[in-house]
């Protein structure tokens, strides 16, 4: 043996097997944080209705109003509307089609994390200038301050109040404000 040789020394029994099975465990790991990464890309098939809080009554109807607190955001958790922790007016029959849906299974003093499927936020075709990508998920947190019951008769009541004061004939529609 000359001075520039090194000698190699024996494998091991079974060392071979513990490569083999260590490059396997690395790949299946791999695969596996692959697809857990995917995860959050797939898009929501259904409405999501998670109750964080328990309300108290009857649930929310279509007739009903609610003063609710309230915070949107994106798949990405990036705010795109809150009532920055006031309560507002909403109305079921006033709102997007997912959220009507979640705003019917709420009660007063319930706290709710919502996810709506694009098809029943805004579709294929957003709003003109609206942040939102066609088909986009979104993802609401909803307390329930207050239920207001049978808003929309109470509406209709006071739409016939102006029209008798205005001397419309029933049925008629009001014109519209000013500017618009």
């Amino acid at each position: 043996m000359s001075a520039t040789q090194v000698p190699l020394r024996p494998i091991k029994k079974g060392s071979l097997i513990k490569l083999w099975l260590a490059i396997f465990l690395l790949v299946g790991a791999g695969v596996a944080l692959a697809y857990a990464g995917t995860k959050p890309l797939e898009k929501l098939e259904e409405l999501g209705v998670e109750v964080v809080t328990e309300g108290t009554g009857e649930p929310i109807r279509l007739e009903d109003g609610a003063m609710v607190i309230y915070e949107g955001r994106t798949k990405d958790g990036a705010v795109f509307d809150t009532s920055d922790g006031s309560a507002v007016p909403m109305m079921p029959t006033r709102v997007i089609p997912g959220f009507r849906d979640a705003l019917l299974q709420m009660r007063e003093g319930g706290t709710y994390e919502i996810a709506i499927p694009g098809e029943q936020a805004y579709g294929e075709e957003p709003p003109a200038g609206s942040p939102f990508e066609p088909n986009e998920d979104l993802y609401f947190t909803v307390t329930v301050e207050r239920i207001e019951r049978d808003v929309m008769r109470q509406l209709q009541q006071m739409q016939q109040m102006q029209q008798e004061q205005q001397g419309l004939p029933e049925g008629a529609e009001l014109p519209p404000p000013p500017g618009e």
